[in-house]
């Protein structure tokens, strides 16, 4: 496991830096980030991209199933909810009314999350609830194609988190190649889950069609941003003509950016 899987203060920083350099830029596009806004992420962890909005001035709310994550963020950010610039909450999203907030959210942010939530298509109508008519929903997610579309990098073995595309395989071969590399139980049902999960680039664009939203904008990247600081790869949007055969595209994507409207 690469250590800024288990260093969540490097891994805050990473994320605002990512977000500070990629991800305003690209909302920007769409929202006008000089007015105050109030943003919204779903799974926030230790909200290190909730930090870049922060630090713009906006109001912020993140929603995180995990107390744990939550507590960590409430830490990192403590002089910010002194403030009254971001608050926490440890709920699931379908367990929230969205009338418990003032007002719709103008933006809202799924940053590495989308690939995690069981039956998407439900979700898509959900998330929706909680956009201001105008506002904008953030997506960023690893392709399920991409090398590492499984996540298979926080594997416990060395060979297991750098061997890409296995998690493709069938799933009873997938997990015995798991078992044989040495991984725990609770790691092979982590990353099954993932393998059940797990979105691709279509099937993103059907799901947020069928829930009534559109797709305004899309980017997709060679290399991850994210990727400049876990391995000192600069980022590279995807070559055109790769764009345009999306086979090809699935396979050699490693992250897909979306801004989608109502």
């Amino acid at each position: 496991m690469f250590e800024f899987h288990t260093d969540m203060k490097r891994y805050h920083d990473m994320t605002r830096r990512v977000t500070e350099d990629h991800i305003l830029p690209f909302i920007g596009g769409h929202v006008d980030l000089s007015k105050e806004l109030h943003v919204l992420e779903i799974g926030s962890g230790e909200a290190g991209v909730l930090s870049a909005f922060t630090a713009q001035n906006h109001k912020c709310v993140g929603i995180e199933l995990s107390p744990e994550r939550v507590k960590r963020a409430e830490a990192l950010m403590s002089d910010e909810i002194a403030k009254g610039q971001i608050q926490f909450i440890a709920e699931d999203i379908y367990d929230i009314n969205p009338d418990r907030f003032d007002r719709k959210f103008d933006v809202i942010i799924l940053k590495d999350v989308i690939e995690h939530i069981h039956n998407q298509g439900k979700f898509m109508e959900r998330v929706g609830e909680f956009l201001a008519n105008d506002g904008v929903i953030f997506f960023g997610f690893p392709p399920w194609y991409m090398p590492y579309g499984g996540h298979q990098q926080v594997a416990k073995s060395k060979l297991g988190s750098k061997l890409p595309y296995y998690h493709i395989l069938p799933t009873f071969i997938y997990k015995a190649i798991l078992k044989l590399m040495g991984e725990t139980p609770e790691m092979i049902d982590g990353l099954i889950e993932i393998k059940e999960t797990g979105i691709s680039i279509e099937r993103f664009v059907r799901v947020t069609k069928n829930a009534g939203l559109r797709i305004a904008s899309s980017r997709f990247y060679l290399f991850n941003p994210i990727y400049e600081h876990k391995f000192g790869l600069k980022p590279r949007i995807q070559f055109g003509v790769i764009n345009a055969q999306p086979f090809v595209r699935n396979f050699l994507t490693t992250c897909a950016y979306y801004i989608v409207k109502k």
